[in-house]
């Protein structure tokens, strides 16, 4: 590892310990309540006691961000190749993308649990979708606009196939913005389905988990599946940007 990366990852560690020696100061100096605010040390003494439930909330609930983060991408990029081909289907997909971006999850979620019932993850992994949707559909579609006409004909030139075109060039161009489309959805993808969670349903993740800890006024052990929701959606972003890194190397970035 350089020491460009090492400088690049002690900054943001050294300013969470002080976030949380700060935190700590402040709960213990102030006297705050624990229903207020508790205490880093007391939601690491929870997270200790709780850790298989912490881990196995958040399986359930990452399953349901990753079939829904790859059904919402796959949609979005289809829909997007479609939208960048013909103008009619641009104009009726672009206002679609923006009403689902603004469509709240607390009208959604209930909705689809009526619809496909209280023991289905569908209800979860549809609204994980719904909200990938708009930000892959909108980035894709950029970036399929961002080849220049110029490259498009010096390859029609040398006789290239619509095919060739959009492998070599089109798909290539496109990447970069659909990977900033990616890097958005993963964190939206975790904070929707947590969400969802919170409306009913089985009582499997760290939406459920959380609201019911709180409910039994054990705070500590609340924060500590919100910590857990927090890892979560560190991985799915962290995962997202290795795969960006790699195709990049791939393709000679």
């Amino acid at each position: 590892m350089t020491a460009a990366a090492v400088r690049r990852w002690v900054a943001p560690v050294l300013l969470g310990v002080v976030a949380l020696l700060l935190w700590q100061a402040f709960v213990v100096g102030a006297g705050i309540k624990p229903y207020l605010l508790p205490s880093p040390t007391a939601i690491v003494e929870q997270l200790v006691l709780v850790l298989p439930l912490v881990w196995s909330a958040a399986l359930a609930t990452g399953m349901n961000v990753l079939v829904g983060l790859v059904v919402g991408s796959v949609v979005a990029i289809g829909a997007a190749i479609v939208a960048a081909r013909s103008r009619m289907a641009d104009t009726l997909l672009s206002p679609t993308a923006a009403a689902l971006s603004v469509m709240p999850i607390v009208a959604l979620a209930p909705a689809l649990n009526t619809m496909f019932g209280t023991t289905s993850t569908t209800p979860r992994r549809l609204v994980v979708s719904v909200v990938v949707f708009a930000p892959v559909f909108v980035n894709m579609l950029r970036g399929l606009r961002q080849v220049q006409p110029v490259h498009r004909d010096l390859l029609k030139a040398y006789a290239a196939t619509p095919r060739q075109i959009t492998r070599t060039v089109t798909i290539p161009g496109a990447l970069p913005y659909l990977f900033t489309g990616l890097r958005i959805a993963s964190s939206t993808a975790v904070i929707a389905a947590i969400v969802a969670e919170y409306f009913g349903g089985l009582q499997n993740g760290l939406g459920s988990r959380i609201t019911s800890a709180a409910s039994n006024s054990a705070y500590a052990r609340a924060w500590a599946f919100v910590l857990g929701a927090i890892l979560l959606g560190l991985v799915f972003y962290l995962a997202t940007l290795a795969l960006e890194r790699a195709v990049a190397r791939r393709q000679g970035g």
